[in-house]
C-alpha cells in the first residue's frame, strides 16, 4: 500500500472525483489475482465482492464504474506505475539480494501482447526481466513505436539491481553497448551470438571448428523425453581469450555452444547450433543450464500471461491501459509465486481461481488485514 502512494492520481481534482485513486488500484490488483481478465470482470467482481473490500477500504461512493476503472488504466503514468512495481518487487524478491549470496540469473526477453493492436493501433512489445530461479519478474519495459527491443534493454536495465547476476539475452541484445553496461553495473552477461555480429560470430565458429575432436574441451551432453519427444543437447565451452577482443566485448572469459536435435515421433529435427559469450567463466553444464533458463521464461512468463491470464485476447487497446494491464497481470503472477503457504501443488489458474472463490485465501496471498 505504501508503494501505491507513490503514483499519482492522473485526474484532474476541478472535475471532481466520485472514488479514491489508491483504493481503485487495490481493487484492480485483487481482482486480477482473483481470475479477473477484462474491465468488465473487474467491475463485476468488485461489485460482487463489495462487502468483502469494505471490510478494508472505505468505497465512500461505491465501486467505480466500467468506465472509471477504464479510464484510470488510460491515463495512468506506466513509468509511476513501473517504478512502484519494481519496489515492491524488490522487497518480495530477497533472495536476490547482495545479503543472500547468490549469484542468480535474470532473463531478458520480449513478448508482443497481440489482443493490443485491435482498433487499428499497433500491438505493444513489451520486454520483462524475469528472475529464473523464482519464477518472478522484476521489471518490464514497453518497446518504443517502430523501434525494437535494443532500444527497451538498456532502460530496463538501468532501472534494475543486477550486481552479482548473470543476465542472459537472445541476439537482439548482443550489443557491445549492452555488454558494457551490464559490466559497468557489476553484473555478468551470457549473450547470444548470430549474424548481426558477423566478425564475431566468425571467430567463434572457427574457434570451435579449430577444437573439433579435441578431448580437453569442456563438453556436456544431456537428453530429456516427455510428451512424446526426445531432446538432445550437447554443450561446449572454450576460453575467450585471443578469439573476442575486450575492448569491444567487456570481461569476456567464455565462449560458448550448444548443438541441440530434437525427434518428435518418428521425425527427426535438423541441427540447431547456437554460439554465446560471457563475462562468467562458466562450464559447459553451467553454460547449459543458464540457457534452458533462460528459453524457460517462453513457459513460465508468457505462456502463463497467455493461457492463464488471457493476454493475447484481450482487446484494450488505447493509450496507456494495455501497458498498465501487463503489470498487473505480472503483479498477481508475483503474489501468486511468492506465496509460500499453499503447499499443494496446483495450477497457477487453479491458485487463481482459489483467490476468486475463497475469500480467506485471497487475504493470505494479498497479506491484508480487515479494518472493520
Amino acid at each position: 500500500m505504501s508503494c501505491l502512494d507513490e503514483i499519482d492520481d492522473p485526474r484532474k481534482p476541478s472535475n471532481g472525483t466520485l472514488h479514491d485513486f489508491r483504493e481503485i488500484l487495490v481493487i484492480l490488483i485483487a481482482a486480477v489475482l482473483s481470475d479477473c481478465d477484462t474491465v468488465e470482470d473487474i467491475t463485476f467482481w468488485a461489485r460482487t465482492k463489495q462487502a468483502w473490500l469494505r471490510r478494508f477500504l472505505v468505497l465512500k461512493n461505491g465501486i467505480p464504474s466500467e468506465e472509471t476503472f477504464l479510464r484510470i488504466l488510460r491515463a495512468l503514468d506506466p513509468k509511476q506505475f513501473e517504478n512502484m512495481f519494481r519496489r515492491w518487487v524488490g522487497g518480495v524478491v530477497g533472495a536476490l539480494s547482495d545479503d543472500a549470496g547468490l549469484a542468480g540469473t535474470i532473463a531478458i526477453d520480449g513478448k508482443t501482447v497481440r489482443g493490443s493492436g485491435s482498433g487499428g493501433e499497433s500491438a505493444i512489445h513489451m520486454v520483462s526481466a524475469f528472475a529464473t530461479e523464482l519464477g518472478l519478474v522484476l521489471g518490464q519495459e514497453k518497446v518504443a513505436a517502430k523501434s525494437n527491443e535494443i532500444t527497451a534493454i538498456p532502460e530496463l536495465l538501468e532501472a534494475l539491481s543486477i550486481k552479482g547476476l548473470l543476465v542472459t539475452i537472445d541476439a537482439m541484445g548482443c550489443q557491445k553497448s549492452i555488454a558494457k553496461q551490464i559490466v559497468a553495473k557489476k553484473g555478468d552477461y551470457l549473450l547470444m551470438v548470430k549474424g548481426n555480429q558477423p566478425k564475431l560470430l566468425e571467430a567463434i565458429e572457427t574457434a570451435f571448428i579449430d577444437q573439433h575432436g579435441v578431448e580437453s574441451v569442456d563438453r556436456s551432453s544431456r537428453v530429456e523425453r516427455g510428451h512424446g519427444r526426445t531432446v538432445g543437447q550437447i554443450a561446449s565451452v572454450l576460453s575467450a581469450k585471443g578469439i573476442v577482443d575486450p575492448a569491444d566485448w567487456p570481461k569476456c572469459v567464455t565462449i560458448g555452444r550448444i548443438d541441440s536435435m530434437r525427434v518428435v515421433g518418428d521425425k527427426q529435427s535438423d541441427l540447431e547450433r547456437r554460439y554465446y559469450i560471457s563475462s562468467r567463466a562458466l562450464s559447459a553444464e553451467q553454460l547449459a543450464a543458464a540457457v534452458r533458463a533462460h528459453w524457460g521464461v517462453e513457459n513460465r512468463l508468457h505462456w502463463i500471461l497467455d493461457v492463464s491470464f488471457s493476454e493475447d485476447a484481450s482487446t484494450v487497446a488505447k493509450d496507456n491501459a494495455p501497458q498498465n494491464l501487463s503489470l498487473l497481470r505480472k503483479i498477481a503472477l508475483t503474489i501468486i509465486r511468492a506465496d509460500k503457504t499453499d503447499t499443494r501443488k496446483s495450477s497457477l489458474r487453479l491458485k487463481r481461481k482459489g483467490a476468486a472463490w475463497d475469500d480467506g485465501v485471497r487475504e493470505r496471498m494479498l497479506g491484508i488485514r480487515a479494518i472493520c
